[in-house]
């Protein structure tokens, strides 16, 4: 355990649910752990006992990505974890593949509703239909003005041109709208969804106050920082402003709040792990201005802020995360934006 780790208090230690089994949280709410294809191997998914329109069952928060793996566990829990029951509703925090990925798949199987924010729908259909400016070829271009001209990375990137479809293979046709502080009464406890920007259009995070538990979905992460990107189809956005702005949103909740995290493991003390948060960025910012002393792209950016070998995957993401905080410290006017005859962009210090 890292020292910043050690900050936090995890109150099932080490436990971890076997795949395809489930683990109890507290009564009525449970905890599977799907495996996913990539260096981030897993995704936490939530189980909530629940009665909808008089049909007693579960409510699932979270499905996972459309892989073969994910699906075969899915096949365990619903065979032995749901003691006999049924889904009775799928909720997704947000639009991201690990999330949706079997949202079509489970609520065909159960006849079940789809519940999410508006945002969050709209961004799914976008991405599975592959839709230009969502679909892969999109970031290449994107990439390219931003100082991606390795050749070879490009045609890696260019090869996922399927990337989301590929892991979302349905998607509901319908939904059902959550929206910032509505109440949905899941089971016997009211749950109250806290909308956040910045790494997804309109991420729902869900508190209740009875039970004293946050599921937080990509939001607050116990060991890793939350990305967030600047994407092709937003070229000029500031997520990470907006991600800040929305940890803000998480000021009034209860100091040992049980945090219950889309990846790694439920924890308390989500007030120090959001300073951490703070505390992190802030010093990503410092090392970028720093480093714009003279005019960086933001592909120039990426080995200051990730001093490790990156795939094609990883890079897509660390370009994203480079640029989100560029554009931060453009819009806060500590660095001006020039496109070079090369056309690139590059940032350095006004």
């Amino acid at each position: 355990m890292n020292a910043l780790e050690a900050q936090l208090d995890y109150p099932f230690d080490d436990t971890i649910p076997a795949r395809g089994a489930v683990h109890d949280i507290v009564p009525g709410l449970r905890w599977a752990r799907m495996p996913l294809p990539f260096a981030l191997d897993h995704i936490n998914v939530w189980l909530l006992e629940d009665e909808l329109e008089g049909q007693r069952g579960w409510s699932l928060i979270d499905t996972g990505a459309g892989t073969d793996a994910t699906r075969a566990a899915w096949e365990q829990v619903l065979a032995e974890g749901l003691d006999a029951q049924s889904l009775v509703r799928v909720i997704a925090t947000h639009c991201h593949p690990d999330h949706v990925g079997l949202s079509g798949w489970l609520c065909e199987r159960f006849d079940a509703p789809f519940w999410t924010t508006t945002g969050e729908f709209g961004f799914m259909r976008m991405m599975a239909a592959a839709l230009p400016g969502v679909d892969g070829p999109s970031a290449i271009p994107h990439f390219e003005r931003h100082g991606l001209l390795d050749a070879a990375m490009l045609d890696q990137m260019r090869s996922r041109r399927n990337y989301y479809p590929s892991l979302v293979p349905s998607v509901p046709q319908g939904y059902t709208r959550l929206q910032d502080e509505q109440v949905v009464r899941i089971g016997r406890h009211d749950w109250r969804v806290i909308t956040g920007f910045g790494h997804s259009p309109e991420h729902a995070s869900l508190y209740c106050a009875e039970l004293n538990v946050l599921v937080s979905g990509d939001m607050v992460l116990p060991r890793i920082s939350t990305n967030v990107s600047v994407f092709a189809v937003e070229p000029e956005g500031n997520p990470l402003q907006l991600y800040l702005d929305s940890l803000s949103k998480f000021a009034g909740l209860p100091d040992d709040v049980l945090v219950l995290p889309a990846h790694g493991k439920p924890f308390r003390g989500l007030h120090t792990r959001i300073a951490q948060l703070r505390e992190h960025h802030l010093a990503r910012l410092a090392e970028v201005i720093e480093a714009c002393a003279t005019p960086q792209s933001a592909v120039d950016i990426v080995p200051i802020m990730f001093r490790r070998p990156l795939d094609a995957h990883q890079l897509s993401f660390a370009l994203g995360e480079a640029l989100a905080h560029l554009h931060k410290l453009w819009r806060d006017g500590e660095l001006r934006r020039v496109k070079g005859n090369d056309g690139v962009i590059r940032f350095q210090q006004i």
